[in-house]
Order: structure tokens, then C-alpha cells, then sequence
């Protein structure tokens, strides 16, 4: 395998709704493995996520994992996760399911420099940013 960059999400004990919701929205094939199922059957995290991945139709990979108990969890500041592409369609409807119960910061419509674009938070707290670029005239 080549290398790739994806996001990898952390989460404070919702990693599993959170991952269930993003295979919803994006499509593919979600594979879950919690602490329990790597030795820690008697620990407090047994049910949390130790290691999510989402390899979605469309070639996008998410990761998540919730933190342990012991740990602070620190939500994600400072960067978004962003989509960008032409096929308006597939985006606009990853704009509607990512912003649904979630808060728009900034509505998907024409920007200045001629694409669509607007930013929304989900509702598990994640930061989106979505582009759809315009045929060039």
C-alpha cells in the first residue's frame, strides 16, 4: 500500500454512534473493535472503541477511537475535516446528512471566488468543511 492521509477522530465514549453516523452519511464498510476485544474485558472501557476505520465507497478512510476513562479528552480545535470535489450532488447530500442535528457555521451556498462552500459542525462535535468547485468558463 502506498501511504495516504486520513482523519483520525477522537472521541469521549460515542466513538461507536459517531462512526455508525458517518457510515450513514459516506457509505462503506465500518469495522469496530473495542478494548474488550483486545484483552480488557474487566476494564471500565471494555465497550469503548479502541480502533474504528470507515473505508467509504467514494475512497475516503476515517479513523476514530474513544479515549479511556482515565484520560482527558480534548475535543477537536483548530482544523476541520474537508470535502471538496465537483460532483455537486454527492456533496450536497453529504452537507445535508453532516449538518442535520449538527450546526452550521457558515451555509453551503455561492462564495466570491465561485464555489459552493459552507461549514458545519456535526453533531458529535466534528468540524466540516465542504466544496464543490464550478465548471470553469
Amino acid at each position: 500500500m502506498s501511504s495516504r492521509l486520513n482523519p483520525y477522530l477522537t472521541f469521549n465514549g460515542n466513538a461507536r454512534l459517531a462512526m455508525e453516523f458517518y457510515a450513514n452519511v459516506f457509505g462503506g464498510n465500518l469495522a469496530l473493535d473495542t478494548f474488550a476485544e483486545f484483552g480488557a474485558t474487566d476494564s471500565p472501557d471494555a465497550d469503548r472503541i479502541m480502533h474504528a476505520v470507515l473505508e467509504t465507497d467514494a475512497g475516503y478512510t476515517i479513523m476514530a477511537s474513544d479515549v479511556t476513562s482515565d484520560m482527558q479528552y480534548e475535543p477537536m480545535a483548530g482544523s476541520s475535516v474537508s470535502l471538496s470535489g465537483d460532483d455537486a450532488d454527492l456533496l450536497r447530500g453529504y452537507w445535508e446528512r453532516l449538518s442535520a442535528d449538527g450546526t452550521v457555521t457558515m451555509p453551503l451556498q455561492k462564495q466570491i471566488w465561485g464555489d459552493e462552500f459552507g461549514m458545519c459542525v456535526d453533531k458529535f462535535g466534528v468540524s466540516w468543511m465542504v466544496n464543490i468547485s464550478q465548471p470553469q468558463t
